[in-house]
């Protein structure tokens, strides 16, 4: 199969670097100079992009078009391209719910064939290798793996529903980004006391991540009737030091949903998790 021609819509930090990578297996990667900033412009220059006028020129002349954009903005770009009946394979790689790439894949209608993409890491520069998860019709699929095919952009495909990345790709970022708000939370509180050094020191002691240990959350659930007024207790203690509670109030609230769960010891994650979804 001869290379293909890449669209790449919104060259941002993350958008660029990726397509410099599927530039390795394409005959060209495009981008719209099309209302986009200087920015934009000097960042593509710096990964040999190739630029366009327009957005119909770039679809007309792209046989896969990837889409790597503020979340917010996703929908809206689809719906830009809709009445452009792009009969290519569009990879939707926003970090975005299911049933928003769902909507996406349905606005775009039957000639385009969508692929739902999850980006996991950083952008592939600098020795970074983030894994772009894939989940579509298999044969579009395929031509993502061999677009990304020996370069820092791995993947991994989930199956042919779509969905199934984006879900994988918010389980994870819902962990990974809460987790760095609430270490703020907690090193602003214990600054507020003088201990900020203290807490970071207990801390390094521990260097797995909790993600790691989901047999773990039977036992939270088990004590989920003591840790909620604990959370409580330190949401009242931010909200003292003129930072945000509303994080830790609403972990509580989740942690109610375990109230009749109390101290026991046969509960399953299975149980748990199932008493989670449904109080």
């Amino acid at each position: 199969m001869a290379e293909p021609t890449v669209g790449i819509l919104h060259p941002g930090s993350m958008g660029a670097a990726v397509a410099a990578c599927a530039a390795t297996n394409a005959n060209d990667v495009l981008w719209c100079q099309a209302g986009r900033s200087a920015t934009s412009a000097a960042r593509a220059e710096q990964f040999g992009l190739t630029p366009v006028a327009t957005l119909p020129e770039l679809l007309d002349r792209s046989d896969i078009v990837i889409s790597l954009c503020p979340p917010a903005a996703a929908e809206d770009l689809a719906r830009n391209l809709a009445g452009h009946h792009f009969a290519g394979v569009y990879a939707e790689a926003n970090a975005i719910n299911p049933e928003r790439t769902q909507r996406i894949a349905a606005l775009l209608g039957p000639d385009t064939t969508v692929v739902d993409c999850g980006v996991v890491g950083s952008p592939p520069v600098g020795g970074k290798t983030p894994t772009l998860y894939l989940s579509g019709p298999a044969d579009a699929t395929e031509r993502i793996e061999a677009l990304f095919a020996t370069t820092a952009v791995r993947t991994s495909v989930l199956g042919t529903e779509v969905g199934k990345a984006s879900a994988l790709k918010l389980s994870y970022a819902s962990f990974q980004k809460t987790s760095r708000v609430l270490v703020a939370l907690a090193v602003g509180m214990a600054r507020e006391h003088g201990v900020d050094q203290e807490l970071i020191e207990i801390a390094s002691k521990r260097t797995d991540s909790y993600l790691a240990e989901p047999q773990y959350i039977a036992k939270t659930a088990a004590r989920a009737w003591r840790w909620g007024p604990e959370l409580e207790e330190a949401a009242d203690a931010l909200a003292a030091a003129s930072l945000p509670p509303e994080m830790l109030r609403a972990a509580a609230n989740t942690l109610a949903r375990w109230h009749d769960a109390k101290d026991d010891g046969e509960l399953t994650l299975t149980d748990a998790l199932d008493r989670l979804a449904q109080p």
